[in-house]
Order: structure tokens, then sequence, then C-alpha cells
């Protein structure tokens, strides 16, 4: 016959340690090997309530390599005076990694440590760690501890890939803004009247609904385009001036000084007339005048020489 299995059942927290300070931090001060299962770091003491300023870290400790490790409890629903005390302690005490101890973690604070895993260096790492406690039957209650959020290889990543966005899209609007002084001060009225942008384009319209001229920068090339592209439902007449032009297509390149990319892509609207340049591109800011100037040039002989067909459309 099978054995009686028992169940389990929930403790209350404050059943075990009515107060956070005095019974729940004492007794995990003595305890960090159970911590130290669901972290997967080893934990000695360091302190408990370590004094910083006017405040009080519940736990400082280190980790295997001496590294120092601050530790929050709060056995309540997470809020932002905890999480405001988490980075005052951090910061303050000089430690790599932190730990946030709750029962009740809200998504928002979640969010923001998978957020600090991911844009913080390699070497720094936030816990958010959710405590419950079961007994089963008659026996003692033992607590338990589940990791809600840490660091990973994944997240680090994503955050150098969200660093690296963030300096490319610093770097096109100064290298548009560069672009855009040149374009004025050379009395041009294409593109003259906007503004820099973070975008890897920079298009302005050629009077007639749907026809633009764009510049485009990539990190090691840039392309001087006209596009068509009348809107949906209008796919035909988005097709028709393109064919319209590529009949002229000799005409066009001996006005433009040269031969021009004609693209058309199965299943996409825009049509595009394009000169690619291959002198350099964002990553070659040391040239960046040099591009600019060849930019603006190229697009202004793109601009005489299929400027004046569009009158028909």
């Amino acid at each position: 016959m099978a054995g009686t299995i028992g169940r389990l059942q929930k403790v209350d927290l404050r059943e075990l340690w009515p107060d956070e300070a005095r019974d729940f931090t004492a007794w995990l001060a003595e305890n960090l090997d159970i911590l130290e299962e669901s972290l997967g770091i080893t934990l000695s003491l360091e302190e408990r309530e370590s004094k910083v300023g006017p405040f009080a870290a519940d736990i400082v400790a280190a980790d295997e390599q001496g590294g120092i490790v601050v530790i929050e409890n709060q056995l309540e629903k997470t809020d932002h005076d905890h999480l405001g005390k988490l980075l005052t302690y951090l910061v303050n005490v000089g430690a790599k990694k932190a730990v946030w101890i709750t029962p009740d973690p809200r998504p928002e604070h979640v969010k923001v440590m998978e957020w600090l895993n991911e844009v913080t260096p390699p070497d720094m790492a936030f816990y958010l760690i959710k405590v419950e406690a079961y007994r089963i039957g008659d026996s003692p209650p033992a607590p338990l501890f589940s990791i809600v959020a840490r660091p990973s290889e994944e997240g680090k990543a994503a955050g150098r890939v969200r660093e690296e966005m963030a300096e490319r899209h610093k770097l096109r609007w100064e290298f548009w803004q560069g672009l855009l002084d040149k374009i004025r001060a050379q009395n041009i009225s294409l593109h003259a009247n906007l503004s820099p942008t973070t975008d890897n384009w920079l298009s302005t319209g050629a009077g007639k609904s749907g026809l633009y001229y764009t510049y485009k920068i990539t990190k090691n090339w840039t392309a001087v385009e006209f596009n068509i592209d009348r809107g949906p439902g209008r796919e035909e007449e988005t097709e028709r001036i393109f064919k319209e032009l590529y009949d002229k297509r000799e005409e066009i390149e001996e006005k433009f000084g040269g031969p021009l990319e004609w693209v058309r892509v199965e299943g996409q609207r825009l049509r595009t007339i394009r000169c690619k340049l291959e002198g350099g591109g964002l990553a070659d800011q040391e040239r960046w005048a040099e591009i600019q100037e060849a930019m603006i040039e190229t697009m202004q002989r793109l601009h005489r020489a299929v400027h004046s067909y569009l009158r028909q459309f």
C-alpha cells in the first residue's frame, strides 16, 4: 500500500517573520546558504544593517571572488522606495551584485531589474527573488526562494545591441545635421527645410504625391534615390510611373552622367531609381565631409536627370 502523500500548504510569511528587519533579515543573515542554492552564488556575510549615510543596507555579503553583494529585503509588494534603496546601497558600498527579495514582485519592477541586467556592464548582476514559505501537514514551515529576474548572456547581448543602436542613432543625427548644413550653405532648396533625424534615410517630396528624393546611409556606403510609392490601392499607378521613366532610361542616365539602379522588388509597392556611392559610410567618421559633398553632388545630378520628366505625372 502506498504511503501517505502530504499536501503543500502555503504559510503567511508574517507568521514566520513578524518584523522584516528584526526577524527576516536576522534569519537570512544566518542562513545565506539557503539563498545560495537559488542564486548559484556562494555568499558569506560581511555585515547586517550596514550603514550607508542615514540609511542601512539590510545585508552586505561577499561572493566567491570577494565581490560585494548587497541584499535588500521586503516582505510586501515591491515599491519604488525599496528599488531606490537597492540602487543607493549598490553604488555606495561599491557592490557589483544586487539581490532584492520580496513575496510579491510587481511586473513593472521585474522589467526594471531585467533592464538593469541588459544595460549594465557584464560584471554587474541584478537578482529579483520571490520568497514564499510552505509546510507539509504538521511539519515546520520551509522557505522557498525562486528567481524572477537574473542576468543572462542573452540579456547582456541584447543590452549591447541596444547600446550600439543608440550610438548609431546619435551618429546618424550628427551626419544628417552636417549634410543639411552643407545643403543650406550651398543655397540648394532640395531637402533644405528638413531637420536631422536618427533614421538611416532623409527624404523630401518631389512636388507630386508619392514621389520623393531620398538620401540613404549605412555603415559602409551611401546612396541617393528617387522613390515612387503612390500608396495602398494605387500599385498599378506606381508601376506605370516607374515603367514610363524606365522607358526613358537611356536619356535619364545620359543626363545623370552614369548608370543607375532601377529597383523593383516583387511583393513591394516601392519602386526606386538609385545611385549607390561606395566611398564610405557612417563608420568613416573622419571622411564625413567628403562623403556628404559627394552625396549632395550626386543628388543634384539625379534631380536634374529625373525632374523634367515628372510634369507628365
